[in-house]
């Protein structure tokens, strides 16, 4: 006689039971193993906080080659544009002075005044594209060795990212360019009624394209974010790296945009926590924002934020692109006989 529980030998909620003959009459099941994890995360799919940590964990354990890299960049990128930024600042303090004083500003004053932005603007954009192009490309070697478990120099850093630079340039020209001529494109509608010279006909249509704008850049931003790792690690051209990331990110956008989002909300998080002391700090001993110890202050600080923030944000995209192939292309088998580790069977 069969005195099994109604639905045969599954336990609770028709699972198997662990028991044998006496235990609900199921077989055991072993229990699954859990997932190697040689170095800073566990070789399988990775949840949100898996990833968050696994960056904080990459800082920590190769702090010396994050916090050398990323506070030389910092460092530089803001000095050039505290020296620029301030004689500027100044100028227009003048003009500014003139104007209180009932004095008519001349058209060559003013264009002595604003002369230097756009340059002052390119030199300093050039700088810090250049300092985050290397920045990346360095941090983005160090995570992929964190994974298996395997430190990375400073100098093996840069060995490895040198000969991707010039990719890594182009793919953060192209990407920008990109998502800014996709803007322009929605936009243009809308100034082309505005300058025929209806403008009230215009703003409309001015205000839905940079709504539709603003949306297909996000879209854009999300579809491209993981070709950075694609030309460092597989070591791909730019656009080959854009379609690589494409097709990575299509059926998890939505998965990507928030780990993306909630990683970018802790950078600004922690970038308020470091700069607010140091605008108080800026109040309370310097009247005038624009003298060379309140500019120092916020440079300090500025430098702080970024030290942490470049290292992070390269990480959680690095570990991103990770789980991504994780997922797909089960990259975890490959990366546990790299570390020498046993994966799941």
């Amino acid at each position: 006689m069969n005195n099994s529980p109604p639905g045969g030998p599954q336990g609770w909620g028709g699972q198997q039971s662990w028991g044998g003959n006496g235990w609900g009459g199921g077989s055991w099941v072993p229990p699954v193993p859990p997932a190697p994890k040689p170095g800073v995360v566990p070789l399988r799919p990775l949840s949100l906080g898996e990833l968050l940590e696994g960056a904080f964990a990459t800082m920590r354990r190769y702090w010396r080659t994050f916090i050398g890299v990323s506070l030389a960049v910092a460092a530089g990128t803001q000095v050039v544009e505290t020296a620029i930024t301030r004689p500027w600042l100044g100028k227009l303090q003048d003009l500014q002075s003139l104007q209180e004083q009932g004095k008519t500003v001349s058209v060559k004053e003013l264009l002595n005044a604003l002369g230097g932005t756009f340059g002052g603007l390119a030199v300093t954009g050039l700088i810090g594209l250049a300092g985050s192009i290397v920045a990346t490309a360095m941090f983005t070697a160090v995570v992929s060795r964190a994974v298996l478990g395997r430190p990375m120099t400073a100098r093996e850093a840069w060995q490895e990212a040198r000969p991707r630079l010039a990719g890594m340039a182009g793919l953060l020209v192209v990407v920008p360019l990109l998502i800014g001529g996709v803007v322009l494109a929605c936009l243009l509608p809308g100034l082309i009624i505005a300058a025929a010279g209806t403008e009230a006909a215009g703003v409309p249509f001015i205000l839905l394209g940079l709504l539709a704008g603003a949306v297909l850049a996000v879209m854009l931003w999300i579809r491209y974010s993981l070709a950075t790792p694609v030309l460092m690690l597989e070591k791909q051209g730019v656009i080959d790296s854009m379609r690589r990331s494409a097709k990575l990110v299509r059926g998890s956008w939505g998965r990507i945009f928030g780990v993306t989002i909630v990683s970018s909300f802790l950078v600004f998080v922690f970038s308020s926590m470091v700069q607010i002391p140091g605008g108080l700090i800026q109040t309370i001993f310097t009247k005038d924002a624009t003298s060379w110890p309140a500019m120092i202050i916020t440079g300090i600080g500025a430098i702080v934020a970024s030290t942490i923030a470049l290292p992070f944000m390269a990480s959680v995209t690095t570990l991103l692109y990770t789980d991504q192939r994780i997922r797909r292309e089960s990259l975890d088998l490959e990366l546990a006989r790299a570390a020498g580790v046993g994966g799941n069977a």
